[in-house]
């Protein structure tokens, strides 16, 4: 309906409650292409090439929108876009849709690619070092060498912005696919090294970013519950990962080698995954071809509450100047420690975790049976955590808690003798180290106050973070045995030296929600109301403690 007068929303129905907020256009975003809900007109397409200025004020029931336009359409200019939030009964509706098809496809693929990472050790123990003659020293520079290109392409987290997302994803997918399958051919240390380098590049190139990718799809009190879900995987592969591989390999009726297998097995499906991801993850929320018209309108409206712009409108191109700004806050230099601190943790504890065990007194099958119940833990509390940091937008308290957790595990394992203890102490480190990360990667997100900043802050984060691993897979050296004290003081120390950082940075926040409250008490300007804010420069933003 169109109402001639634009201050007149008599016309709305008030069926539920609603919210006008208004979203002034910056001069350094790129405006949005055409007034939003505006009926094509012949006449339109015939006078692109003329300067005229318009005004309309269009109501779309099915989404909720009203737009106020004055446009120029040789430059396209909005000037002030009016908009209403769709109901939250149809937000969940659209939610649900993403989570049915998004997350399954993202989950899936981590989940190979902790598979595809991480088999190397159950390769070793089927036969592979003694086969290559791999001394203790070559087998750590496996392990070390998938972190150095998995550093150097971190960058590449960027491309999601920069590339459409399934074209980004297949590319990837397929790339690390091959050279995980690839292994199984390899004849000496060199092959393998050159695998596990291509291996380590192309999964820099996806997994980094998709926390990224889903900040597209989610508004910031969603994105927390479905980074847990993405990174619940890790866990969750390692859980299955021993019986797997134990499964492939303990198998006498083949002509290769049992370590060969095992790697052409858990290949095989990342190299299928690639195809399905090519035709079915979408690039942008209101541009999937599973939504309807109408639930693609409702996603224009959450993209714009965000970002200022449409979904599409979000690709392409990053900002300049939020680049360097990015650069210079706390909230993108903190955050990359903390995920330094985890990664210590977090990359050596599935490699070595079988040898602590083993150490214990536990034959190989007894280790690796035994480290599935510590990691299913932590897939359940990966999920809980962040559902429960969404819900009460308290992401600091949270990660202290499970820093000092995975502190407290550590040292029980490098002080106790009695196995039971030593056995609990696995239960803590995994409960609070895998959790941890889950909760780091979206509180990086929920405080990086655009689309640009949030790019950076991920690929930040992840070319610190990821220097990590190169520290924790050298802990655990044949030396160590029986306990590892070195190997375990190292990681409880960075895990209790995380939750410190994570009490200091959600003091920072809480000095910088107080300057907001300030200004806006003050009469300070701001386009949004209600508190709604999901962007920097709009009254409600508010950072996520």
């Amino acid at each position: 309906m169109i109402n001639p007068n634009p201050t007149n929303h008599d016309s709305i129905t008030s069926a539920d409650p609603i919210t006008p907020v208004t979203v002034p256009n910056k001069p350094e975003e790129k405006p949005l292409q055409e007034p939003l809900n505006r009926p094509p007109s012949p006449s339109s397409s015939s006078s692109k090439q003329e300067k005229t200025s318009t005004a309309t004020n269009t109501r779309t029931p099915d989404s909720s929108i009203i737009a106020q336009t004055t446009t120029t359409t040789e430059n396209q200019n909005v000037e002030n876009v009016i908009i209403i939030p769709p109901s939250p009964k149809k937000e969940k509706h659209l939610r649900r849709k993403f989570d049915r098809v998004l997350m399954p496809l993202v989950f899936c693929s981590y989940l190979l690619a902790f598979l595809d990472r991480s088999n190397i050790g159950n390769a070793s123990t089927a036969g592979m070092s003694s086969e290559l003659n791999l001394t203790d020293g070559k087998f750590q520079w496996l392990l070390t060498v998938f972190y150095i290109p998995y550093i150097i392409f971190e960058v590449l987290a960027v491309m999601w912005k920069l590339v459409p997302p399934h074209i980004w994803a297949a590319s990837t997918v397929m790339i690390w696919g091959l050279a995980s399958t690839l292994q199984a051919t390899a004849t000496n240390w060199e092959g393998l090294m050159a695998c596990r380098w291509f291996l380590a590049m192309a999964e820099a190139g996806f997994a980094p970013g998709v926390p990224y990718l889903l900040s597209f799809f989610y508004k910031r009190k969603e994105l927390g519950l479905r980074i847990g879900v993405f990174l619940s995987a890790a866990p969750l592969a390692t859980t299955f990962a021993g019986a797997l591989a134990y499964g492939i390999t303990s198998s006498h009726t083949t002509s290769i080698s049992p370590w060969r297998l095992l790697f052409l097995v858990e290949g095989a499906p990342t190299l299928l995954l690639s195809v399905i991801l090519f035709f079915y993850l979408p690039d942008s929320p209101d541009t999937a071809k599973f939504l309807t018209e109408e639930e693609k309108e409702i996603a224009k409206t959450r993209a714009i509450l965000q970002s200022g712009k449409e979904g599409k409108a979000r690709l392409g191109s990053l900002d300049t100047q939020e680049i360097f700004a990015a650069f210079e806050s706390i909230q993108t230099v903190i955050p990359a420690l903390m995920y330094f601190s985890c990664n210590v943790s977090f990359s050596s504890l599935p490699v070595f975790l079988p040898v602590i065990l083993n150490s214990m007194g536990f034959d190989r099958i007894q280790a690796q049976g035994l480290t599935a119940p510590p990691y299913f833990l932590a897939f359940l509390i990966c999920i809980a955590s962040t559902w429960l940091g969404d819900r009460i937008q308290q992401r600091g308290y949270i990660i202290i808690t499970l820093s000092v957790t995975a502190g407290i595990g550590y040292v029980l394992l490098a002080t106790r003798e009695e196995v039971s203890v030593r056995y609990i102490g696995v239960f803590l480190a995994a409960a609070g180290v895998f959790p941890a990360i889950a909760n780091i990667l979206p509180w990086t997100l929920n405080n990086q106050g655009s689309d640009t900043k949030r790019g950076i802050g991920i690929a930040i984060l992840n070319i610190v973070g990821q220097c990590g691993p190169l520290l924790g897979t050298r802990l655990f050296g044949e030396e160590g045995k029986p306990f590892y004290f070195g190997g375990m003081g190292v990681c409880a120390g960075f895990m209790f030296f995380n939750a410190g950082l994570a009490g200091g940075l959600r003091w920072y926040f809480v000095g910088k929600n107080r300057g907001l409250e300030e200004v806006e008490r003050g009469g300070g300007e701001g386009g949004e109301e209600g508190g709604m804010g999901e962007r920097e420069g709009v009254r409600g933003y508010r950072y996520v403690l």
